[in-house]
């Protein structure tokens, strides 16, 4: 580093990805920050710094080797920092630790035997709360949320025909279980079930939500709820607002005409019947077959896209359901949480694929919800609006939600 970039990043103080220090701190406290760095987005320690910014320069003797001891002994899993000292003044030098994002989240500080998991927080770095916990679990790899437990429902709480469909048709399962305890130990080796540490099985995330009876009565975040309005603004007077709870897997049967007939909608065929009439306008004039041309304000199939990956890829530990509101002049759909796996706007554009709830969306592909190649922002939802009317859709990601909005041009 530079010395006058060293200067540039002192003079505008600490942030989210600076944290200044003296040199006499205790271990504990500097494996804190170094936690805090890498259960994020990385940073720089500056040590030799007041937290005013005033260069007070290092006088720790055998200063390098002293941080790497903290390294090695408090951070874990072991990460490898880059360290540098910058020579300020002929008597005063400043140290240097920069941290990249760590891939083995979550990081602790190992201390009077506990192990403590912080995260940077705007300027300071702060104890992890449970959901925040969760969440670094999830992005390294130590943690499927859509296979934990949900705590008050059984096999009952599953609708067995909708799984017998799934085992029999979708997937040609040649062993359907027929027992109480049979569907028990073929749904716990699916992950549909799961031990909840109490002695008791229970439904996981993943099979209440795609196969459960009113999921939201025991997972309330499992619904999608749907807004309209006239104006371009959210007010009192909506035309439509309502949270649609169901499974996302639709009640199917071969019919006696050996047709798949749809005998009860799923929560994407229910909310693709209540959207269908605000997003589809008809002509006045009937045409020589007397039929109404209709306009679509949006491609169906870059919304169905838009929706469905919502579901597939949403955060679970985020207690808010997806909410799809369609304004006078847009469609905007917010899925709950942070794009998942250092996953950003661009490398999604551009077709990169980093599933978060891989269970869920094998499901939705048996189905035919999602296709094989999941590219589906790329090769639909980018072209399809601007084919229809010249618009790309804008992506807005945020540490706690992914919205995409789709634009409508008259």
């Amino acid at each position: 580093m530079l010395k006058t970039e060293l200067y540039e990043i002192i003079a505008n103080g600490e942030n989210s990805g600076v944290e200044f220090k003296r040199d006499d701190i205790r271990p504990e406290q500097l494996a804190k920050e170094i936690v805090a760095f890498s259960n994020v987005q990385g940073g720089r320690i500056i040590l030799g710094v007041e937290d005013d910014g005033q260069i007070t320069g290092i006088h720790r003797a055998n200063i390098q080797e002293w941080i790497l001891n903290v390294f090695r002994d408090k951070v874990h899993p072991q990460t490898f920092p880059f360290y540098e000292e910058i020579q300020i003044e002929r008597d005063k030098r400043v140290g240097i630790i920069t941290l990249a994002q760590g891939i083995s989240k979550p990081y602790v500080v190992r201390h009077n035997n506990r192990e403590d998991v912080y995260v940077r927080m705007g300027d300071r770095s702060e104890l992890a709360t449970r959901e925040q916990q969760l969440r670094l679990f999830e992005s390294g790899g130590l943690l499927h949320v859509e296979t934990l437990p949900v705590a008050g429902t059984s096999l009952n709480t599953l609708d067995l025909d909708r799984l017998r469909y799934y085992l029999s048709v979708i997937i040609e399962d040649p062993q359907v279980p027929q027992s109480h305890d049979e569907w028990i130990n073929r749904l716990l080796g699916l992950g549909m079930m799961a031990k909840d540490g109490f002695g008791n099985t229970v439904c996981s995330i993943a099979g209440l939500v795609t196969f459960g009876i009113n999921p939201r009565k025991y997972f309330r975040q499992a619904g999608i709820r749907l807004m309209v309005f006239e104006g371009i603004d959210k007010d009192y007077h909506a035309l439509l607002d309502t949270v649609f709870d169901a499974p996302m897997a639709g009640r199917w049967k071969i019919n006696e005409s050996g047709q798949k007939e749809l005998i009860d909608e799923g929560i994407i065929e229910k909310f693709a019947s209540a959207i269908k009439p605000f997003i589809i306008r008809e002509s006045d004039e009937i045409d020589e077959h007397m039929r109404r041309d209709k306009k679509w304000f949006y491609p169906w199939e870059a919304l169905r896209e838009t929706v469905i990956n919502a579901l597939a890829h949403r955060d679970w530990t985020r207690t808010v359901d997806i909410e799809v509101t369609c304004y006078s002049d847009r469609l905007e759909v917010i899925s709950p949480g942070k794009l998942q796996n250092n996953m950003t706007v661009e490398k999604m554009k551009a077709g990169q694929r980093s599933p978060r709830n891989t269970l869920i969306i094998e499901i939705l592909r048996d189905y035919g919800y999602v296709d094989a190649r999941g590219m589906g922002i790329r090769k639909k939802v980018i072209p399809l609006m601007k084919r229809l009317n010249g618009t790309e859709p804008i992506f807005e990601a945020t540490e706690d939600y992914l919205k995409t909005v789709l634009l409508k041009k008259s």
